[in-house]
């Protein structure tokens, strides 16, 4: 391999591990807001499902702005020919679709838990585990269980997309 090839790799590899730290830290922003939010609306009467997505709304709002300063000051070479407001309404707009798909996977994870025949029984055997286990109920895991599963698909799809479409192309 040649002593470009390998730096190449290198720098990919503290971009990834940047990437990667910038990430878990909006995953905690975005994690809490979510479960916070969600819980107070299951308090009030919302259901698990509505309450999920509307408290993943909040939590990405939020991280999103905070992901984006960091992200464009340590995370991504930065292309200085583009305009600031061009490259923020880029990042909003494939962080809008990673929103579209972390909703629509959360969506479809929890109508699985509690709509699928075959979950049933597990989810309510899970249910009592849960319950005797935790303080937290059942809903608030199967919230926070497909909210993981969820984050770790739009990782990837941020990091590719930002990588195509903000980084500085190289020579």
């Amino acid at each position: 391999m040649s002593n470009e090839t390998e730096m190449k790799q290198d720098n990919l590899g503290k971009q990834i591990m940047r990437f990667a730290v910038v990430g878990g830290l909006s995953f905690v922003i975005d994690f809490a807001i979510t479960n916070t939010v969600a819980l107070a609306l299951r308090t009030i009467g919302m259901n698990a499902t509505a309450a999920a997505m509307v408290g993943a709304l909040f939590g990405f709002i939020i991280s999103v702005i905070f992901n984006y300063i960091l992200s464009m000051h340590w995370v991504f070479d930065r292309n200085e020919s583009m305009d600031k407001r061009k490259e923020f309404i880029i990042f909003v707009t494939l962080s809008v679709i990673g929103l579209g798909l972390n909703e629509l996977i959360i969506l479809a994870g929890m109508a699985m838990i509690e709509n699928i025949g075959w979950c049933n029984h597990f989810t309510e055997w899970c249910r009592g585990v849960v319950n005797h286990l935790f303080p937290m109920t059942f809903d608030g895991v199967a919230t926070a269980g497909v909210k993981i599963i969820a984050t770790a698909i739009v990782m990837v799809y941020n990091f590719v997309t930002r990588k195509i479409f903000l980084e500085k192309k190289k020579d």
